[in-house]
């Protein structure tokens, strides 16, 4: 069909549309990489942890000692717990993405009919609104007043204006006016497929946490082999059989991998993703959870955030020389010929219905810069309807009560008319004001609540809104929030940064902030070194949560806000966020208290490593023994601390303060149960078996110690965590079976003396190491 000779009124008929489904000319837009369960499967068990503890078992295998290659089971808890967490995220989030979905409404048989964006087939004749997205290419067949924001293809953020038989591109978005357009690309074939792909990628980018970890484990890739190595080449000259060589550098090597730490810390992160998806917030990132945490300055819109975004129209005040009569006839003129009624248009027509029988000649539509639109009648003139301090001549009485019925929180409009037309966005000079309309924005119940919160939280709040400044803050006071310095009307605003910067940290509420102006205040606040959340639902809100360290939409917003969001709030609760930063502060502190016992262990297998190498005597502990060490010690409370309800304060600087603390208490660690071992060797002349049992009991009761103080803040379940695991070693110990597998042997000796001193001097030590490092670095 020739898009050209498309009739609108009409669109595609039922047969067309089913020939073109047979056809496969459908708007199916290749997924994005969703990995199917075997591909989950694979890609959680193909690891190079996983790698690198399968090798070692190989070895373990080739010494002929299977026994000692129990901690193989690392491998497969690692493969079969990341793979179930990741399949149990996914379907959380495909739950909500339904939910989310774009819908467009597009002509058949006469009839407009609403569905989802899959759906559209080529020539479809699809009807563009303010704040939609576009789904397909096309061409423009209808225009009133159309400009599209094409930023997400070109980097260009100014609005094109689109007339009849312009092209239309996917991923562009309407910001003014309307019209209709037929789909001439869809699918694949569409321009912006690509980058569709691209933003429904569920990654984990931009995370602290992943990249201080990541840094460690690039560090152990290159540190293990040479320890390995330096080891084994010295358990040769010492060792009758090489297979014993093997067997010790085996051992340390284990204790070297922090092998159940990547595994740990994606279950934090998976576990925050699904509570959030259970609570209708779809996070588009794994990481998402992590930022709002961090996050120090929240941006929210009035609109949708502070109010529900339900406006009552209040009352009309017309100008002297006019009627109420007179004015709610032009109210209802202009109702009748918006193309894309918005929510303050939608309360007008509420109050004055949008039956006219005015003949439209032309409309302009609303633009958030200039922050009105203007529409002209067959023999009436233009007839201007916006926001008064941009109407309104600065000579104007009506100023005054502009001005103090803004004071008190009312949404105010003017209505100017004039016979000519304005000129390139400037107002004609005869332009007389009809009529001052009067609306009630709705504040949402739980809004004083969740700012009352973030204020407590120490989070920086800024209100940034297109509306009058009084009256932003007028009703940002009645929301409950305690505003600094007074409001500022954008048009004030400096266009350097540092000075906007330094602005911003003196003022709470901004009022009449275009666009372009939101996205520099998100640029300003961030070159202070602020992490920043952008609230918004509109689609003069799309620049700025596009650069926003976290962009949050609601659901009920614009098809280009959801688009650009990180974190969707498809409830509509503004109150979802408190949940959204607590489940953030449970990764980051449980991830920190588990990075805290898997490096901790790495520290004293390197240590260990060096120094037994140098010493030239046997290696303190087979691999079994390290592994129950690890188990009790690290592994199982470990699980349990990674998804741990904490919601501490979060401070900067996570990978500085887990290497404060776990390279000092691993030192401490291996140098003491080093030196209780080779005590007991040399002093008391232990049988090797013996004193392995004597250093595998000092090490996992160091280790207990250090998951004593990673686990702090003290709860009772944290206490009754740690003494479960001491009891685990003691069923071990007293089971013969278990302590015949593990080579533990039941004797009494003086050099146990040497193992208690062990115990109370590096315990003391650890217990030490959190104040001593916090008044370093203070």
């Amino acid at each position: 069909m020739d898009s050209a000779r498309v009739d609108i009124a009409r669109g595609l008929s039922g047969s067309e549309v089913a020939s073109r489904l047979a056809a496969g000319q459908v708007n199916i837009v290749p997924e994005p990489p969703d990995r199917t369960i075997w591909q989950i499967i694979a890609a959680n068990t193909f690891t190079v942890v996983n790698a690198i503890m399968f090798s070692l078992f190989v070895l373990v295998l080739v010494s002929g000692n299977p026994k000692d290659g129990l901690f193989v089971g690392v491998v497969i808890s690692n493969s079969v717990i990341g793979a179930v967490q990741e399949v149990r995220a996914r379907r959380e989030l495909r739950r909500l993405e339904v939910v989310t979905e774009p819908l467009a409404t597009v002509m058949r048989d006469g009839t407009t009919v609403e569905i989802t964006t899959d759906g559209i087939v080529i020539d479809d004749v699809i009807e563009l609104r303010l704040g939609a997205q576009v789904a397909v290419d096309g061409a423009v067949l209808e225009s009133t007043g159309l400009r599209l924001d094409e930023s997400m293809l070109t980097g260009e953020s100014r609005p094109v204006p689109k007339g009849v038989g312009d092209e239309v591109l996917s991923g562009s978005f309407v910001v003014a006016g309307g019209g209709w357009i037929s789909a001439t690309a869809i699918g694949a074939d569409s321009y912006a497929s690509t980058l569709v792909l691209e933003a429904k990628r569920f990654e984990t980018a931009h995370s602290e946490l992943r990249r201080g970890i990541d840094r460690v484990l690039r560090w152990l890739t290159v540190i293990i082999p040479f320890a390995s190595i330096f080891l084994f080449v010295n358990l040769l000259a010492t060792e009758n059989r090489w297979q014993d060589a093997l067997l010790g550098t085996v051992a340390a090597a284990v204790a070297m991998v922090p092998d159940g730490l990547v595994l740990l810390t994606s279950l934090a992160f998976m576990a925050g993703v699904v509570a959030l998806a259970r609570r209708n917030a779809l996070a588009k990132q794994l990481s998402t959870v992590e930022v709002l945490a961090r996050v120090d300055v929240l941006c929210v819109d009035k609109t949708g955030t502070i109010t529900t975004g339900e406006i009552r129209f209040s009352t009309v005040r017309p100008t002297p020389g006019h009627t109420d009569e007179e004015v709610r006839e032009v109210l209802a003129a202009l109702v009748s010929a918006d193309p894309s009624p918005n929510a303050t248009m939608a309360a007008i027509a509420a109050e004055v219905g949008d039956d006219s029988t005015w003949v439209v000649d032309t409309v302009d539509a609303f633009d958030s810069d200039r922050k009105w639109a203007a529409t002209s009648f067959d023999g009436r003139g233009w007839f201007y309807l916006g926001a008064p301090d941009f109407l309104l001549r600065p000579d104007d009485p009506e100023r005054a009560a502009v001005s103090q019925a803004s004071a008190t929180g009312k949404r105010l409009l003017a209505i100017v008319t004039s016979a000519r037309a304005h000129d390139a966005g400037v107002l004609p000079a005869d332009a007389e004001t009809l009529a001052i309309v009067e609306l009630d924005d709705e504040i949402r119940p739980d809004a004083a609540e969740t700012l009352a919160y973030f204020a407590a939280q120490g989070v920086a709040l800024k209100v940034i809104s297109g509306d009058n400044p009084e009256t932003v803050a007028a009703i940002a006071e009645r929301a409950g929030l305690e505003l600094i310095g007074r409001p500022v009307d954008a048009r004030e605003l400096p266009d350097d940064v540092d000075a906007l910067a330094t602005l911003l940290e003196q003022h709470t509420v901004f009022g009449r902030v275009r666009p372009q102006q939101k996205q520099a205040v998100v640029k300003a606040l961030q070159s202070r070194g602020h992490t920043v959340a952008m609230t918004g639902d509109g689609v003069n809100d799309v620049l700025a949560l596009k650069d926003a360290d976290l962009g949050i939409s609601m659901g009920a917003g614009s098809d280009a806000t959801k688009a650009v969001a990180d974190l969707v709030l498809t409830d509509n609760r503004f109150a979802s966020l408190p949940v959204v930063v607590n489940e953030g502060r449970k990764v980051i502190n449980n991830v920190e208290r588990v990075s805290n016992l898997f490096i901790t262990k790495t520290a004293y297998a390197v240590l260990l490593t060096l120094v037994v190498g140098l010493l030239g005597s046997p290696f303190p502990f087979l691999p079994r023994q390290l592994t129950l060490i690890g188990t009790f010690s690290i592994g199982i409370p470990g699980f349990f601390l990674a998804l741990a309800p904490e919601v501490d304060l979060i401070r900067p600087g996570f990978l500085r303060r887990v290497l404060w603390f776990s390279v000092p208490a691993g030192l401490l660690a291996g140098s003491a149960t080093l030196a209780a071992y080779e005590a007991s060797l040399e002093i008391t002349g232990l049988a090797l078996v013996e004193a392995r049992t004597l250093a595998t009991v000092t090490l996992l009761s160091i280790g207990l110690v250090v998951l004593a103080v990673a686990s702090r803040p003290y709860r009772p379940w944290k206490l009754g965590l740690v003494a479960c695991m001491a009891l685990g070693y003691v069923v071990v110990f007293l089971v013969p079976g278990l302590r015949s597998f593990f080579q533990l042997e039941v004797f009494w000796s003086q050099a146990w003396w040497f193992s208690a001193a062990a115990v109370v001097l590096a315990g003391v030590g650890i217990v030490a190491i959190p104040r001593l490092t916090a008044s370093r670095r203070g």
